[in-house]
């Protein structure tokens, strides 16, 4: 994957490309005889939001899946900018953990992979702890559970560690936090510089 370098006006945000977007909200820019929409988007590799311009005439709504990629984009003209999550509409925020639970759940293989190959961060703490709902309690639990035999879905993650009730949930909310700046460490979201 190729890496490219998205930025605004403070920071910049490095790291593999997005080529697809999830429409968050389409939002009405400019006075009332002249509107123009934006549309912000939330990237499916990195967690990236975005504020895209789509093609003059190209209606989009929350919820779809946009290429924004190098090649011939048809519903979106550019990529404006980066954003973060304080600039997002209301609207925006309050569809992005539904949206954020969907993509998590289409890359069902990668978070099961992470569960299946995490290991120790340091000697007080474990890379599962970062997940919400998994503390030093229930650790020791899931790493003998994981050792029997790897986990291979979302579903068996569920069934062979009834404390996790919902992983898409708590992978969801660990990535709210890692975009919100809530935690130190990144896992799923791309770093800002």
């Amino acid at each position: 994957m190729m890496n490219r370098n998205y930025s605004n006006d403070k920071k910049k945000v490095v790291g593999p490309k997005e080529e697809y977007a999830y429409v968050l909200d389409v939002v009405s820019v400019g006075g009332s005889f002249s509107s123009n929409e934006v549309v912000q988007a939330i990237g499916e590799t990195s967690f990236t939001l975005f504020e895209l311009i789509p093609r003059p005439g190209v209606n989009v709504r929350s919820g779809q899946r946009v290429y924004i990629g190098d090649g011939k984009r048809d519903e979106i003209q550019y990529i404006k900018r980066i954003l973060f999550m304080d600039k997002l509409s209301s609207d925006a925020a309050s569809e992005l953990p539904f949206i954020i639970a969907d993509i998590v759940k289409g890359k069902e293989e990668y978070f099961v992979k992470f569960f299946n190959t995490a290991g120790a961060m340091s000697i007080r703490r474990h890379a599962l702890e970062i997940i919400p709902g998994i503390g030093k309690k229930y650790l020791k639990d899931l790493l003998e559970v994981r050792d029997e035999k790897p986990f291979e879905s979302f579903v068996d993650i569920k069934t062979r560690c009834p404390f996790l009730s919902d992983p898409v949930k708590a992978i969801s909310e660990r990535i709210v936090a890692e975009m919100e700046g809530e935690t130190d460490i990144k896992f799923f979201v791309r770093r800002q510089q």
